[in-house]
């Protein structure tokens, strides 16, 4: 008989897309239906204060489901992928140590990448190499990792193509094993079973109605006043939180730079802009599995095609 007590930790699932596709709410929802708890994949929802202008989850959705790296630093702090992983690490540990799923949900695409593949001086992809690899049986690509990598076979998952494809790309690519490489990396944990990893996309038209709404939305919100508070607190001297879309148009503002309708407009044109350079940068760095969603669909049913999608593999 099985007994659900006794089973391994369960793999963490991944949710990335552009800003506004609707991530969140959907992470929400599938969060509910898998005894989820979301880990925060953004840059700057990681600083306090940060509120409006990242769009960060309200308290009734962070009370309805826990979510980790949220409100983590103040604005006087640095923080980068490296400090992403080792944060992400004990999440994960925390989450599964009490026999629920972690959900990675956000839309910093190097944050992902240095979870998933690492970072460390493994080279970018190679797509003549990828392409070789990827056409190659798994058994032969087991057995040259074995060969030329005998660690790194010995600890990776052998049933993910993926990193076994991305494993003997270093490989090829440096001349050095991959498990060199990683060990300057601080993000040594044990092998999780295969991920789900997918991302989430829309039309054109639509992506760019709901950031439009997203903006006016948030300046209804008090983007404005979030930001001077902000200022009083050192967002100025932060040159990551500074880079943060909204509040650095918003200061330009608040200098006397431009007036309050054009900076909106602007915050609209620079929001669609890195909408559609993230749907490119998922494209092409990182293997998942794209979800297109229609205009009218609901967080819920997304969510419950995700979990077939999810019990299936």
């Amino acid at each position: 008989m099985h007994d659900g007590n006794a089973r391994p930790p369960l793999a963490p699932v991944f949710l990335a897309g552009p800003t506004a596709v609707g991530k969140s709410a959907v992470a929400l929802a599938l969060a509910e239906r898998l005894s989820g708890e979301i880990i925060s994949v953004d840059s700057m929802q990681v600083y306090r204060g940060l509120d409006i202008g990242t769009a960060k989850p309200a308290p009734v959705d962070r009370a309805r489901i826990p979510h980790h790296l949220l409100d983590v630093l103040e604005l006087t702090e640095a923080f980068d992928a490296a400090k992403f992983v080792r944060l992400a690490q004990a999440a994960v540990d925390d989450i599964q140590a009490r026999g629920r799923v972690p959900i990675f949900c956000g839309g910093t695409g190097l944050y992902f990448k240095a979870w998933l593949d690492g970072l460390g001086e493994a080279p970018p992809a190679d797509a003549k190499v990828r392409a070789e690899l990827e056409g190659t049986p798994l058994a032969d690509l087991l057995a040259e990792l074995e060969r030329r990598d005998p660690e790194t076979f010995g600890r990776i998952d052998r049933q993910n193509s993926r990193r076994v494809v991305r494993a003997l790309e270093v490989i090829r690519l440096t001349g050095k094993p991959f498990s060199a490489q990683r060990a300057a990396w601080p993000m040594a944990r044990s092998p999780q079973p295969t991920a789900a990893v997918f991302c989430l996309a829309r039309e054109s038209a639509d992506l760019r109605a709901r950031i439009e709404a997203r903006v006016d939305a948030m300046f209804s919100a008090g983007l404005l006043e979030e930001t001077r508070q902000l200022l009083t607190k050192g967002l100025a001297d932060n040159r990551t939180a500074m880079q943060a879309l909204g509040y650095r148009q918003v200061v330009e503002h608040l200098r006397g730079n431009r007036g309050l309708a054009e900076t909106v407009a602007l915050v609209k044109t620079r929001t669609w802009q890195f909408a559609r350079r993230q749907g490119t940068w998922f494209r092409r760095q990182l293997p998942m599995e794209r979800i297109p969603l229609a205009t009218d669909v609901e967080p819920t049913a997304v969510a419950d095609g995700l979990r077939v999608r999810i019990t299936q593999t």
